[in-house]
């Protein structure tokens, strides 16, 4: 006897899934011995008038229907006969019905048939529409039994005996529970008990093993009906059941995949990835689920070796890894362990053609895979699985690597609909997995695009110790616009520079270096730190039109913040302004933190030109240290900007270490380690040039003043060992000097300044700046400063408070740079 377990499921099989037909008994001949209360609700006659008489009372036959003993023998033949017909309600009015005709057997070789209909025009929404739907309820296998009010078995089909595995012969004039002991017939039982006293049908779940699929247990639903003679009574219970495994199956496996959907991808790690499609699949689907990726996917890079191609022997790297024992876990590999995949396994042939493989008995003991890797083989074996497939992780034409699921515990071996289940998990793992690799890639890009224009290398010279962090945003930001800069100017001055532009990603990026490149121009142009923010709040406009998609199109959403600080080591005073960027942090040589109040200025590209960018003159004494940063550094989506200064502040105030160190340990102070916008921190202290290092001489507007020059420059130099350099910053004097006599108005200042440089200036109270020509060769003058081009390292000119400053410079020999 088939082991079968007619166990009554707790959930209950849904109404909308069993439509309720009406149900009518035949004799051989067509006469109507049975009658339910379901078939008088559908077509209007109650038993009295159906009973005893001929079915085509009720059923008419079409033109094209064969007469009723052909008919008969029709259904003989075929063991029934399903169709849609038009039914004659009681009324008048015609009802299109789906229509099937069962083949009872008895005792003694004795058939009945057994009628059903079903109106298509009340079938629940949720059912197949059209045909298709006709089509499920005329085609779909049913076991029907007939039981008499003593619940004993008088007629059953071919198809009961199918379902449970029993030959009709057994069924007949048994109950349930003498024909199956072993299981709870009771349940069964007593619902035929309540349909036949109370009537109206019932239905109820059970489990079985049919004999075609032994391995597996069936869900099956049954529905009864209650036969009434031509006075009403209950002639018996007649059970209609219905295998519903795969409603049951496709049902668990919507439910898998929606989970799916919340579960899998909640990140771009490709990692993680691996370890919830791991961790969705058991016990779902399988026992051990393993997830292996080529080892340049979690490194951001994409597959080189297309679906179809050869390539070398591929290395995969575990990144998920599930099952039901723990202790199995460490099994067949560990998570980040690298595997080497034998090309001629079928894991080198999934990885190479894209196709699943589907192995439901496992041979562990001989195949290519277990000769090539006989340790993971017998580990594998050792862990029970017997059961296997392999799929690989595809998208756009690429192998991105393997999801392995076995059966260890679960004694069903993988089928063709596992096999199709698990390929839309991997396939919604793929997708993931592949938004993750070209967000990697552009963000790749970004960034590299971003640290190849910040700075390499900064250094303040003789000015500044400075020191500098960059951290850019974690994944699900992207990378960020903040640049920073250290730029060197004449007269040993250093202007330091942290912007921000507004945005994320390689449009950013592309932004921030078009920025930094502009602030570098301005800068070498010699403009106060205020005009300079001007000029570059109209190339942020500029820029912002020129992205524009058409002319008539409003212009891109384009701006920054930016901060600009000249600071002097000879006066040791520092200039600065500011658009719409945190304050600079400012520590002075006793530790004192302050935040300057300084005008914010608006953010560059809002096109608020009434509302003009304001400079800010601080003394800065020797040792004081500038802190500039970008707002990722102290602004969060938990904390106010107030919290997040104060920790910055509490991490400065930490003596002791070098720049370098406390760059570090601000860093290290961030809430996480994983910032939602890109941190930049710029570190400065202040070094002032010792007065040794600095001569200058107030001269009169007298032509006479040019000799008094060179002599004071010929002494300075020899004092500071630089005779080598007399002859050549002689001739610069002079012509500089002779320039602002002839041009100029008022005093004149020649200064003297040794640094990493030697730089010579001359000041003088005319604000236009001096500009080179080309002279002809019979000119006589104009060569004044195309002779100075030529002498110096390099040379222009600054506007000032009551002039202009012009300077020329000449490289010293190392040991005579001052430090």
């Amino acid at each position: 006897m088939t082991n079968t377990d007619h166990t009554p499921l707790t959930e209950p099989v849904s109404p909308r899934e069993i439509p309720d037909a009406a149900i009518a008994m035949l004799d051989a001949e067509g006469i109507v011995v049975g009658w339910t209360h379901a078939a008088e609700q559908l077509v209007g006659y109650p038993a009295g008038e159906v009973v005893g008489r001929s079915a085509a009372h009720v059923l008419p036959p079409a033109e094209d229907t064969p007469s009723a003993s052909a008919f008969a023998e029709q259904c003989r033949a075929q063991d029934g006969w399903s169709g849609t017909v038009m039914v004659r309600h009681r009324d008048g009015h015609a009802i299109k019905m789906t229509l099937r005709i069962s083949l009872l057997w008895g005792q003694d070789a004795g058939t009945r048939w057994l009628v059903s209909v079903t109106d298509i025009g009340t079938l629940s929404p949720w059912a197949p529409n059209g045909a298709v739907r006709e089509s499920l309820l005329a085609h779909a296998p049913i076991g029907i039994a007939v039981y008499d009010p003593q619940l004993r078995c008088t007629w059953v089909s071919d198809v009961m005996e199918r379902h449970v595995g029993v030959p009709r012969d057994r069924w007949f004039g048994r109950r349930l529970k003498d024909l199956f002991p072993g299981f709870e017939a009771e349940a069964l039982e007593s619902v035929m008990r309540q349909v036949l006293e109370s009537g109206p049908t019932k239905v109820h779940e059970y489990r079985a093993w049919p004999p075609a699929d032994r391995g597996r247990a069936h869900l099956f639903s049954a529905s009864f009906f209650c036969l009434q003679d031509a006075d009403g009574k209950a002639l018996g219970v007649c059970s209609m059941s219905v295998d519903v495994t795969g409603n049951r199956r496709a049902r668990e496996r919507l439910a898998i995949l929606s989970e799916a959907s919340t579960r899998i991808g909640s990140t771009l790690d490709f990692m993680q990835t691996g370890q919830e499609l791991a961790d969705l699949a058991v016990p779902l689907l399988a026992d051990i689920a393993v997830v292996d990726l080529l080892e340049s996917v979690p490194f951001g890079l994409e597959a080189s070796a297309r679906i179809g191609t050869t390539s070398r022997r591929p290395v995969l790297c575990r990144a998920g890894v599930a099952s039901i024992d723990l202790g199995v876990l460490e099994l067949p590999a560990v998570r980040e362990e690298v595997i080497h995949v034998p090309p001629t396994s079928s894991f080198g042939a999934a990885l190479r053609t894209g196709r699943s493989h589907l192995e439901p008995v496992l041979d562990t003991h001989a195949g290519p895979w277990v000769d090539h890797d006989p340790t993971r083989a017998q580990k594998v074996s050792d862990s029970g699985v017997h059961s296997l497939m392999v799929v690989p992780i595809r998208a756009r034409r690429c192998v991105l690597g393997l999801a392995v699921f076995g059966r260890s515990e679960e004694q069903t071996p993988f089928q063709e609909d596992d096999l199709l289940l698990a390929e839309e998990l991997v396939t919604r793992a793929a997708l993931s997995l592949d938004n993750a690799l070209q967000y990697a890639r552009q963000r790749t890009a970004a960034l590299t695009l971003q640290r190849d224009l910040l700075p390499h290398h900064v250094g303040g010279g003789a000015a500044l110790d400075v020191a500098s962090r960059y951290v850019p945003a974690d994944m699900d930001h992207g990378v960020g616009g903040d640049w920073f800069d250290v730029i060197k100017m004449s007269g040993a001055r250093v202007a330091l520079v942290v912007g921000d532009v507004v945005g994320h990603g390689i449009n950013a990026a592309a932004t921030m270096g078009r920025l930094r490149t502009a602030v570098r121009t301005l800068a070498d142009m010699e403009l106060p730190a205020h005009e300079l923010l001007t000029h570059l709040d109209d190339t942020v406009r500029r820029l912002s039109e020129e992205d524009a998609d058409a002319p008539d199109q409003a212009p891109a959403a384009v701006g920054a913040t930016c901060l600009y600080a000249v600071y002097d080591p000879v006066t040791r005073r520092c200039t600065m302004a500011r658009a719409g960027h945190p304050p600079p942090a400012i520590i002075d040589p006793q530790g004192r933190i302050t935040f300057p109040d300084m005008p914010a200025g608006a953010p560059l590209g809002l096109g608020l030109g009434l509302v003009p960018f304001e400079s800010v003159e601080l003394e800065l004494p020797e040792g004081t240290l500038l802190a500039l940063y970008t707002d990722g550094l102290v602004e969060s989506r938990d904390d106010d900007i107030d919290v997040g200064l104060d920790r910055l502040g509490a991490a400065l105030a930490e003596s002791g270490s070098s720049l370098d160190d406390l760059c570090s340990h601000v860093i290290e102070t961030l809430p996480t380690q994983a910032p939602a916008d890109d941190v930049t921190l710029l570190l400065a202290r202040t070094r002032g040039l010792e007065a040794a290092q600095v001569a200058s001489w107030e001269l009169p507007n007298d032509p006479a003043a040019v000799s008094f020059a060179r002599q004071a420059a010929a002494r300075q130099l020899s004092e500071w060992g630089l005779d080598h350099l007399v002859a050549t910053v002689q001739l610069i004097v002079s012509e500089l000097v002779t320039n602002a006599i002839r041009y100029g108005g008022g005093s004149i200042r020649l200064r003297l300044i040794q640094h990493q440089v030697l730089t010579c200036e001359v000041s003088d109270s005319n604000t236009s700046h001096p500009r080179p020509r080309q002279p002809h060769i019979i000119d006589e003058q104009g060569r004044g400063l195309f002779l100075v081009a030529q002498l110096s390292r390099r040379w222009g000119s600054r506007s000032a408070t009551d002039g202009k400053v012009v300077w020329a410079e000449q490289d010293l020999p190392s040991k005579a740079v001052a430090v």
